[in-house]
């Protein structure tokens, strides 16, 4: 199974191949203040993570509006030499409504990155940040612009590394001829419910393309550039640990009941099997799991030694996507 080498700073501990999405720390998206509940569940959470053996760390300026952070902050401050153990990476490039008069926008212009990233290192409590990703496509995106905010932050020292997260390889390509920093991550949704990824490459020349969203030869691009991809809604938000989702695809029920008789098989969780799902893939994809609850995270814990057959895998893609390859 590929592991995660993320190229990281030469101090810098090698990423895990599990990492911990925050987007759930700071409780709710209502500008409340933070409680000291709050801070105790997220810690709660960072201690099972540590358990497991994760040390990276998914975070944006929008999570929770901006309490995410604030939380994440308050457990660094909390834990004597926590920073120094982990890799914290945050996003920035969306506008929520209420921010400001405008609409729901994205914006990836040159002084939104720079006060952005001032905002989350305040939040966070911390001098630098070990990877910031642009989080989604931004129609009005100048790529000399963005190059130009990008250098600036590396040189200063807040941003170490960059990346991308929900863009397909020309979006990237074309970002990176402007830009002399490399981008070294891109995150997109893939999971075995979302199993885009998969058919992009599968149904090329076949009618089934017609409906596939996710785009062609990036997974190929991302691979052949060493650009580690990781995997927003890993879990599939429970479809196949348990959780009954109203009007989920009727491919969901057969393709669990394979998770459940492997994961008992292998002696291992339901979650372990989900993500084991996705690390086979030969790109080496790093699940993010989307969870603050410590059961849910530790139930994770044996993803990383469990690989699956070509067999098994087979078996719960053809399940999932309905069909005879």
């Amino acid at each position: 199974m590929s592991n995660p080498q993320l190229p990281l700073h030469h101090h810098h501990i090698p990423a895990s191949p599990l990492v911990l999405g925050c987007m759930r720390f700071g409780g709710e998206w209502d500008g409340l203040p933070i409680t000291d509940d709050l801070v105790y569940e997220g810690h709660q959470a960072v201690e099972a993570a540590l358990e497991i053996g994760i040390n990276h760390y998914d975070l944006a300026d929008i999570y929770t509006r901006g309490k995410a952070e604030h939380v994440f902050g308050r457990i660094l401050a909390e834990s004597a030499g926590l920073r120094e153990q982990i890799i914290i990476q945050s996003k920035c490039g969306i506008r929520l409504v209420g921010d400001d008069d405008g609409p729901q926008r994205y914006d990836s212009s040159g002084s939104h990155i720079l006060a952005s990233v001032d905002g989350i290192l305040q939040r966070l409590g911390v001098d630098y940040l070990d990877i910031l990703l642009l989080h989604r496509p931004d129609p009005l995106a100048h790529p000399q612009e963005i190059a130009e905010a990008l250098a600036k932050l590396h040189h200063s020292g807040k941003v170490r590394h960059f990346g991308v997260s929900n863009m397909g390889s020309e979006q990237i390509r074309l970002l990176q001829s402007y830009s002399n920093v490399p981008f070294i991550v891109n995150q997109l949704e893939m999971s075995l419910d979302k199993i885009g990824f998969v058919e992009a490459g599968v149904t090329v020349n076949r009618p089934q393309a017609l409906h596939n969203v996710f785009p062609y030869g990036t997974m190929e691009f991302c691979q052949s550039e060493h650009i580690q991809l990781q995997a927003w809604g890993a879990l599939a938000q429970g479809r196949f640990t348990g959780r009954v989702v109203d009007g989920q695809r009727p491919e969901i029920e057969a393709t669990t009941q394979i998770v459940e008789r492997i994961a008992k098989e292998r002696g291992v969780t339901s979650e372990v099997i989900v993500l084991a799902w996705l690390m086979k893939h030969p790109a080496g994809i790093q699940p993010i799991i989307g969870s603050i609850r410590p059961e849910r995270i530790r139930a994770c814990k044996d993803a990383v030694q469990t690989e699956l057959t070509r067999y098994e895998w087979y078996e719960l893609y053809s399940a999932s996507c309905g069909r005879r390859m």
